[in-house]
């Protein structure tokens, strides 16, 4: 080890994440010797992410911005709330979790955003976009009434400047003049797919002012560095008030907002981001700093395509290429019927929140440009816009993901429900997901679209049913109507020889036991069936494609079993399996009614393993059939 520029001694080249104690470490590092620390821990990101898959282009934009901040401030005190949550990977290495960081994302493991309950220097957990403000404000408001004197830092993406929220953070935050919060805006000029809009162009124009900024800076050195200097120093600088006051309209927008404005910064610059922060924590109050950062900086394939390394599986390091089967996702045949639609019909629009790519609407995209609209992270406006189009003569089509859409409740009930415009809602990513856990399943859709009256929901179990309910929502349906559907591929494996967008019933030798459930996993019922069969339990099944209204034959046919086991890949309270049994109950049913979904969040794992956990894998299916069948059925339901 060698000494560098008077700092204490710390290896100057290779394995620093390994030797060193993180956080503290980095305050004793010299320029130099970051940034040689940022390109290994740019290495740890791409090894990692290679095989666990995750958010790789946006952690590598931030390397250099979170090695500055722990320089600067002092986590946990000083506490960090990251928006969105997906590029605190660095922060998790700098943070005492560099020996758990191969277990990214996997079940047991850490997670791919803030938590708390995995470590202190995590202050609140996030999934989705723009809520980083609203929480560092109450954490510095907090602070300031306990008379806390450490600072709450918000690191927020130019992204989650298109979300609503943010700016209701930012009218309350910037009122309170004690509080000691930094916002920073990391600008790289993407959310997930491109940013749109008007306020990225206001970003644009503020990013266009960087090299006054710093040709500025560098006139002003050179003048304080001389003896004649200082004196000329402040001449300039108030010259260049006065020219901000005329080229740049007196303000930004922030500092109307109450904020001190810093900024435009260099976000890959060690030293100008140490500069900055430092003035930012000397001011005691609201502040913010815009600093200029590269999506997937560091790594060539990522720098390129951003959108496609925003959110990766496996992929091969050298060629950047994904381990994929290639086949099309729900995903892609939801965006590619919707281009076959649009063909057809003039009216058909397609709308989506910054989800361009997730959604499978870049087929439509490039079709027909002027019907596609991307609103940014902003799945109220996108609802309401929605409405308006439909009560105008339009036939919008809005691609959402599930969880993404729990936040656009009050639209669809307020401005597509009462005003009954018929709004078509392609929901993606329904169910489990997998390694993003407990803020990206979406389990909950079913729960709240069905206490929206007029609501029509569907869930197709196969392509051919995705199109085939598409077209009944869209040309058959009025209202709200609703097409949810998995992530990932079709792994259908039963006969589809007669499908139709209501139900299917499959009665073989007469038995006492109807199976039900709908979505993907009815191929795990059909192969629990199977299985059951095998071992001499016949159980009839029924397989539900319009799950909301529950038709009234489907009642009538359940009603007919003495045992009835329903499997539903959605939350337990308020699913379609709780309202069947409700109307069950009325009708007088006394069979034997087992309802499996589950209950609450769950922890992130392989969609594989979370099926069986919840008891909705084939094999767990069959358990609870041979539970059920092995016992004499009781009155009552379960």
């Amino acid at each position: 080890m060698k000494t560098i520029e008077g700092k204490k001694s710390v290896p100057a080249s290779g394995g620093m994440l390994e030797s060193l104690r993180f956080p503290q470490a980095v305050k004793n590092m010299t320029v130099p010797q970051c940034n040689m620390l940022c390109q290994e821990i740019r290495n740890k990101l791409i090894s990692t992410v290679s095989r666990t898959g995750g958010h790789l282009a946006s952690n590598l934009g931030v390397v250099e911005l979170t090695v500055s901040l722990h320089r600067i401030f002092d986590s946990p005190k000083d506490q960090f709330v990251w928006d969105v949550g997906h590029q605190c990977y660095t922060h998790k290495l700098l943070t005492g979790r560099l020996r758990q960081f191969d277990s990214l994302r996997q079940e047991g493991g850490i997670s791919g955003f803030p938590k708390p309950t995995e470590s202190e220097h995590d202050s609140f957990i996030s999934g989705h976009s723009s809520t980083a403000i609203s929480v560092a404000a109450g954490i510095a408001e907090a602070n300031r009434l306990r008379g806390n004197q450490h600072h709450t830092i918000a690191i927020v993406g130019d992204g989650a400047m298109t979300g609503g929220l943010t700016y209701e953070g930012l009218n309350n935050a910037g009122k309170v003049k004690e509080n000691r919060l930094i916002v920073i805006l990391n600008d790289n000029e993407m959310s997930i797919s491109k940013n749109v809009g008007s306020l990225a162009k206001y970003l644009g124009s503020i990013r266009g002012s960087e090299n006054y900024v710093k040709a500025k800076k560098k006139v002003e050195r050179k003048l304080t560095s001389s003896a004649i200097g200082v004196p000329v120093a402040k001449f300039i600088k108030s010259s260049k008030d006065v020219l901000r006051e005329t080229v740049f309209r007196a303000s930004t927008i922030f500092e109307d907002l109450g904020f001190v404005y810093l900024g435009p910064v260099d976000g890959h610059n060690i030293e100008e981001l140490d500069e900055v922060l430092q003035a930012a924590k000397s001011y005691g109050c609201p502040v913010l700093i815009h600093v200029n950062t590269i999506k997937g900086r560091g790594y060539k394939p990522s720098e390129n395509n951003p959108s496609e390394y925003h959110g990766v599986s496996h992929f091969n390091i050298e060629t950047g290429n994904p381990e994929v089967s290639g086949k099309d996702t729900y995903s892609d045949v939801f965006g590619k019927y919707l281009v076959q639609a649009a063909r057809k019909d003039e009216t058909v629009c397609a709308i989506t929140a910054a989800m361009e790519q997730g959604t499978g609407l870049h087929h439509f995209a490039k079709a027909f440009p002027k019907r596609y609209y991307d609103v940014g992270i902003a799945e109220q406006h996108a609802v309401t816009f929605a409405a308006a189009l439909a009560k105008q003569g339009m036939l919008p089509v809005f691609a959402v993901y599930s969880s993404f859409l729990q936040r656009a409740y009050d639209q669809l009930m307020h401005d597509v429900a009462i005003s009954r415009a018929h709004v078509v809602l392609g929901i993606d990513r329904a169910g489990v997901v997998g390694e993003d856990g407990e803020t990206h399943h979406g389990m909950f859709d079913v729960s709240f679209l069905s206490t929206i009256p007029g609501t029509t929901i569907y869930a197709p179990a196969c392509y051919d049913e995705l199109c085939l309910c598409m077209n009944r929502a869209m040309y058959e349906d009025t209202g709200l109507a609703c097409v949810r559907y998995p992530r990932g591929a079709d792994s259908a494996v039963f006969e589809k020889t007669a499908l139709n967008a209501d139900y299917t019933h499959i009665a073989g030798k007469r038995t006492d036991t109807l199976l039900i459930s709908y979505g993907r996993i009815y191929s795990h019922m059909f192969c629990a069936q199977k299985m059951a069969e095998a071992e001499g339990i016949h159980c009839d099944m029924l397989k539900l494609t319009r799950i909301f209204p529950i038709d009234q034959m489907i009642v009538s046919i359940a009603k007919s079993y003495s045992n009835i086991l329903f499997f539903e890949e959605a939350y337990y309270y308020g699913g379609i399996s709780e309202q069947l049994g409700a109307l069950l109950m009325e009708s007088g049913y006394q069979g034997r009614y087992v309802r499996i979904a589950p209950k609450g969040f769950i922890a992130q794992a392989s969609m594989n393993s979370q099926f069986e956990q919840l008891g909705l894998s084939a094999d767990a299916m069959l358990r609870t059939i041979q539970d059920v069948c092995g016992k004499e059925a009781p009155h009552g339901t379960a």
